[in-house]
C-alpha cells in the first residue's frame, strides 16, 4: 500500500507545518512534536540461498514520530521504492530497529525488530509509546542480512 502510505505522509507533513504555523501565532503551552524524515539506501547486493540479489537506486528509509517532550506517542519506519526500483526490489531477512541516545550521542536503548525471512518489498515497523529517559535523539535503522542499509534520526529536545 506505497499510495495509502504516501498519502498519510503528504498529511502528516501538512498537519505539522500547520501545527507549527500555530504554535507561533499562539505560544505558550507544552511542546508538541512530530517529525517525518527519509533517508535513501544505496544500491546494493546480497545473498541468499546461494542467489545474488540487488536493490537498485530508488529506495528510502522512511521514519515517522510524534510526541510531546521526552514522551512518544507514536512511531514508525518503512521503506518504500519509486520508479524501476519499486517493481524490482524485495527486501529478504529484513528487519528495522529502533534506537535512543541521549545528547552526548550515547545510545542508552535498542528496540531490536523481529528479523522477517520473508521476502517484502515494503517493510514496516511500529512501536509503541513510551516515555524516554532523556533527550537526544530516535533513530531508525534498517538491516537487511544482518547490515545496517540505512538509518534516519530525529533530534528530541527540550
Amino acid at each position: 500500500m506505497p499510495t495509502l502510505r504516501n498519502a498519510v505522509r503528504l498529511l502528516s507533513t501538512a498537519g505539522c507545518a500547520a501545527a507549527f504555523a500555530a504554535a507561533m501565532t499562539l505560544g505558550g503551552g507544552a511542546a508538541h512534536a512530530s517529525a517525518t524524515g527519509t533517508s535513501p539506501l544505496a544500491t546494493f547486493s546480497y545473498d541468499l540461498h546461494g542467489v545474488g540479489v540487488t536493490v537498485p537506486t530508488g529506495c528510502f528509509l522512511t521514519h515517522s514520530i510524534k510526541g510531546t517532550g521526552k514522551r512518544i506517542s507514536r512511531q514508525l519506519a518503512g521503506v518504500d521504492c519509486v520508479g524501476l526500483a519499486a517493481t524490482f526490489s524485495s527486501f529478504c531477512n529484513w528487519r528495522i530497529d529502533f534506537t535512543y541516545a541521549d545528547t552526548a550521542n550515547r545510545i542508552y536503548r535498542t528496540s531490536r525488530g523481529a528479523t522477517h525471512t520473508e521476502c517484502k518489498g515494503d517493510p514496516l515497523r511500529r512501536v509503541a509509546g513510551q516515555r524516554l529517559p532523556a533527550y537526544g535523539k530516535a533513530c531508525a535503522r534498517f538491516y537487511v542480512n544482518g547490515q545496517r542499509r540505512a538509518a534516519q534520526c530525529h533530534f528530541i529536545t527540550a
